[in-house]
């Protein structure tokens, strides 16, 4: 196995270190390392993460694979420095037995860019009306232990009461995608000024939040996990810090579109805005950005959700909903919370790694930068600044809303088990 020295860079933030890796696992960090035979990466002013994790993918396969496949997402997981990445189960077929899981597991197996971690449906055919095979899931080879029906919501609370119940034998979670349907029967975008200015049918923010809010009382009622997927509103942070505060097992995502953008963009009627949940006000924007950085929301996850041309190329009502995001969340992350001053980059490593990987149950990633420790690893160059070309996207989609906008930040290395799969910004 081949030994890799990567010089002087910036571990988690804080003072240059050198890390040496020995094959699959971190050697040695320290200062003034050498190895006979090494690969040395210069790293200087650049800063050194545990690989990233992400909670929230959709890869699409089996089904869809004109819009994503398990190889492009997770060759675009690398590029973007993550290393291990949660696949959700809104595929055709749905992810709701332990064939199919197993399915997805392997083609991860198979793509050797990032590890992929099925999540299973929680009702059959995420229609709501019959758990599915959560057990077999679990014990399936794929080790299942996140269930969500996302792109749809859990509505029935009969049914979320006894998936708490089914998941807590084995320590399972829940992952709610929030959202009374009927609610947003014909909502088009969030409920609010700029709606009422379009026309457009309104999301109200009480469809996210009446959810959340039933289900953290079901939660605590079973004393089961529940995870809440791309909380969008001030209300949701509100009711989510209620829930924390008395001892709730509760965990809360943000997307960095979420982050970042507002409902004001939907003005120019671009489908690529046109996302579930809906881009909110800047008032939302800011809430999210503190709770992120206090803790209330645990960590940051992409909901990458890939879409091919014609299904965004067109009017607003028709478009699907979604945006890529594995390829820029570091770089909005870098934008909206530590240029801001709100986190540093060991937070950052924190709600992009840890925590993920440890809601997930992700063996082997979202581990410290030390000695012993697989090497999952990604290097950024922060100082970097540069406008977002889709066209270079290891995704095979292009639906994101930030064509042409200047970012900071890039990924330049990315190693899983200390092989590398990406080496100066290009996918090996």
């Amino acid at each position: 196995m081949s030994k890799i020295l990567i010089r002087g860079a910036k571990v988690l933030g804080g003072e240059p270190q050198d890390v040496l890796i020995d094959g699959a696992t971190i050697a040695e960090v320290g200062t003034g390392l050498s190895a006979e035979g090494a690969e040395v990466v210069e790293a200087a002013g650049q800063v050194l993460l545990p690989g990233l994790v992400d909670l929230h993918t959709h890869l699409r396969e089996p089904g869809r694979e004109d819009s994503e496949t398990v190889l492009t997402g997770t060759r675009a997981a690398a590029s973007g420095g993550y290393t291990n990445v949660f696949a959700m189960a809104n595929t055709f077929p749905v992810a709701d037995t332990a064939g199919v899981v197993e399915q997805v597991w392997r083609l991860g197996k198979e793509s050797g860019y990032c590890d992929v971690q099925p999540i299973g449906a929680v009702t059959v055919g995420l229609e709501g009306a019959k758990l599915a095979e959560l057990g077999a899931m679990h014990e399936s080879a794929a080790g299942v232990t996140v269930f969500s029906d996302d792109g749809k919501c859990v509505h029935d609370a009969v049914i979320m009461r006894r998936a708490l119940e089914y998941v807590k034998a084995f320590g399972g979670v829940v992952a709610q995608h929030a959202q009374e349907p009927r609610l947003t029967e014909g909502a088009q975008m969030n409920e609010g000024v700029v709606s009422a200015e379009l026309g457009l049918g309104g999301w109200p923010a009480v469809a996210e939040e009446s959810i959340i809010a039933r289900d953290v009382l079901l939660a605590e009622h079973v004393g089961s996990r529940v995870h809440i997927c791309h909380l969008s509103t001030a209300g949701s942070v509100e009711i989510v810090r209620w829930a924390k505060s008395r001892r709730i097992d509760v965990t809360a995502e943000v997307t960095p579109h979420h982050l970042l953008l507002t409902d004001e963009l939907v003005r120019s009627y671009d489908p690529v805005y046109k996302v579930n949940p809906p881009l909110r006000t800047e008032r939302d924007v800011l809430a999210l950005r503190e709770a992120l950085a206090d803790g209330t929301i645990d960590i940051v996850a992409t909901d990458h959700a890939p879409h091919p041309h014609e299904d965004k190329d067109c009017e607003w009502a028709a478009a699907a909903m979604g945006m890529v995001g594995l390829e820029t969340a570091l770089s909005v992350v870098q934008e909206t919370m530590v240029d801001t001053g709100l986190l540093d980059w060991a937070g950052v490593a924190d709600r992009m790694s840890f925590k993920p990987a440890q809601i997930g149950q992700a063996t082997g990633h979202g581990r410290p930068v030390s000695a012993g420790e697989p090497a999952n690893l990604t290097l950024v160059d922060t100082a970097y600044r540069g406008r977002v070309d889709p066209a270079g996207f290891a995704s095979r989609s292009r639906n994101t809303p930030y064509e042409g906008r200047e970012l900071p930040g890039r990924v330049t290395h990315t190693w899983l088990r200390g092989k590398a799969t990406l080496v100066d910004g290009k996918l090996t």
